[in-house]
């Protein structure tokens, strides 16, 4: 099959790329390969993911979801979060790909083009997609940033370092101790 060049890619020929091997968001008619997760990163994912999904479900609020899964933001721009909610009613359809969320949560993965598509990049696109609130979790600096959004960007909720909780303005109650998510990644084995 031959592919479209960088810069030619449609909606339709991105959602098209299911069973691929990769995370794929599009980006202005370009694909951006994403780095292979590791077991850290997934364990944290878990961690993160049953716990937002038990507050969720618990009190009839909407629903999580992990990648991958497609999120558009605007025509023509993908991301897969590490970790989305959703208020019920945002999916119009079970069959077609989410238009933003109301929680995002990424993993920062290691690489100097990783943080910067977390703590920046994303950060903006975000915020430009109208998503309320925007985590970013740190395993290089051990916290958590919880953005909330303000008008046309985030304001800082708080930086959660190791020992605190962070919280949640957009689901008022849900918190989590920041130890207990790094440690969660590494299955206890590695202390911080």
């Amino acid at each position: 099959m031959l592919y479209p060049l960088q810069g030619e890619w449609t909606e339709t020929q991105y959602l098209a790329l299911n069973g691929t091997n990769r995370m794929v968001e599009l980006s202005s008619g370009c694909l951006e390969i994403l780095p292979m997760p590791n077991p850290f990163h997934q364990r944290v994912v878990d961690y993160l993911f049953s716990l937002l999904k038990a507050f969720v479900v618990a009190r009839g609020l909407g629903e999580v979801f992990f990648a991958p899964l497609p999120v558009r933001l605007w025509a023509g721009k993908f991301r897969e979060p590490d970790i989305m909610f959703f208020r019920p009613g945002r999916i119009v359809s079970p069959r077609k790909q989410p238009d933003g969320a109301d929680l995002a949560m990424e993993i920062v993965s290691e690489g100097e083009e990783n943080r910067e598509r977390d703590l920046e990049i994303k950060r903006r696109e975000y915020a430009s997609a109208k998503i309320p609130e925007y985590w970013i979790v740190d395993p290089e600096l051990g916290q958590i940033t919880v953005l909330w959004l303000e008008g046309e960007g985030y304001r800082v909720h708080g930086v959660f370092a190791v020992g605190a909780k962070a919280t949640s303005v957009l689901l008022p109650g849900f918190e989590v101790e920041v130890s207990a998510v790094f440690t969660a990644g590494s299955a206890g084995k590695e202390t911080l």
